[in-house]
């Protein structure tokens, strides 16, 4: 069968390994693509928000199965355009995507089914926000209510950093229209933990845990970004936190949306928090995260094909997830700078020594080949992953992988999984 893939990050290098690794697939298409997804696809110089031509595409070569990676595409409704000409594709269609695409949305919908998160409120108004603050408690959660590359949620530990985070988002627009709206939750602590789940509009299937590292700086300072990168499993999701998210959490989120006529198939990305008072939902996600998927897809062992096309047929309660009983650590290497200004065009050496290389893995992000090479095309460029008997054997071997490659202005966190040693 013939897959198209579309995005161009980590994630869909991630999922492009997966999809190589299936007998069902004869032909891989990319769009767009990057340096590295090249090794398995097809890439098509078609952006991810152009969906008339990418439906196009996927019509004119036959594609059998498109899988959309992206955030964008799936909030603007690309799965009801591929859908009304007739090709399978895998994702949540618009009605369903506004579960990441609105965090108001999302909020809502877990307080009127009872779905354990935050106590929050929501502002449309920036003098209201300002007015709610000054008789909050700290540190309190702002968030953008739209799509802001994961970079849309800030933490404010005084009622000063609060109104200037109201600022930044509704009055300077620094995620423009995504801060039209926010919301304003409580903060709650505990360990984060993201679990992917393959959704069919009835079944809900959970995958193995990840725990992402959101800041840029060692330990949890700086900025927030994409994610700088992943461990799995989580030590801290114990068989006790499974058993709860599986009675409160993940079919009763299933059954929300599908209560709401908003039916959901693909992949529902729940993140969560181990407080004290158990697990709570911070967000959902509509696609798989990004670095979590180059930790946990290369654990799995069920041909992703036949998961994904089970989703689209309503069929996920005949498939049963297997993962390898190890661990695995990605280290994202970014370009100095990032989250905010970064250089590109810088030449990327080393990644030759990834071949061939069982259990180690280098998953592009922002890159792009050139005449003279692979070269550096944006701030997440690489994630290095590797894998290990225990969480702590896969982290050493992820950061040895690390040294393999390189590149002017590399940059990366240090402490990637060093939760691991507390667990």
């Amino acid at each position: 069968m013939k897959v198209l893939i579309v995005g161009s990050g980590g994630r869909e290098h991630a999922i492009a390994y997966a999809v190589a690794k299936s007998s069902r697939v004869d032909k891989i298409y990319c769009a767009p693509g990057n340096a590295g997804i090249e090794e398995y696809a097809e890439c098509v110089n078609i952006g991810a928000m152009e969906l008339e031509k990418l439906a196009d595409f996927a019509k004119e070569k036959e594609i059998d199965l498109t899988i959309i990676g992206m955030d964008d595409p799936l909030v603007a409704g690309v799965v009801d355009v591929f859908e009304a000409k007739g090709l399978r594709v895998f994702g949540p269609r618009k009605n369903a995507a506004i579960l990441e695409g609105s965090k108001a949305f999302s909020k809502d919908l877990m307080k009127k089914y009872n779905i354990p998160t935050a106590a929050y409120e929501t502002f449309s108004d920036a003098e209201e926000a300002k007015k709610y603050l000054e008789t909050s408690d700290y540190p309190i959660v702002l968030k953008a209510d739209g799509l802001a590359l994961g970079k849309g949620v800030l933490i404010c530990n005084t009622k000063e950093e609060a109104m200037e985070g109201v600022k930044t988002l509704m009055l300077d627009k620094q995620f423009g229209s995504a801060g039209d709206k926010i919301v304003i939750e409580e903060f709650l602590t505990g360990r984060e933990v993201s679990v992917l789940c393959y959704c069919d509009g009835t079944h809900i299937a959970p995958m193995t845990s990840a725990q992402d590292h959101k800041r840029a700086k060692d330990g949890d300072k700086g900025l927030n970004t994409g994610g700088m990168g992943t461990f799995s499993p989580s030590p801290f999701y114990t068989k006790e936190v499974d058993e709860f998210c599986k009675k409160y959490v993940y079919q009763p989120s299933m059954d929300a949306m599908k209560a709401e006529g908003r039916d959901f198939t693909g992949i529902m990305f729940i993140g969560l928090i181990l407080t004290e008072k158990g697990p709570r939902v911070l967000e959902y996600n509509a696609r798989f995260g990004d670095p979590e998927a180059q930790v946990v897809l290369p654990r799995m062992k069920n041909d992703i094909i036949d998961v994904m096309e089970a989703c689209i047929d309503g069929k996920l309660d005949t498939i049963n997830l297997e993962f390898e009983d190890n661990a695995a650590v990605c280290v994202v290497l970014a370009s100095d700078g990032y989250p905010l200004a970064y250089e590109k065009e810088k030449l990327i050496t080393g990644l030759e020594n990834f071949k061939d290389k069982d259990d180690y893995y280098v998953f592009h992000a922002g890159t792009k080949k050139t005449a003279e090479g692979i070269v550096t095309n944006g701030g997440r460029v690489l994630g290095v992953t590797a894998k290990g008997a225990t969480l702590k054997e896969a982290r050493a071997n992820a950061y040895e992988a690390t040294k393999w490659v390189d590149f002017e202005n590399k940059y990366m966190r240090n402490d990637i999984g060093k939760a691991i040693d507390e667990a």
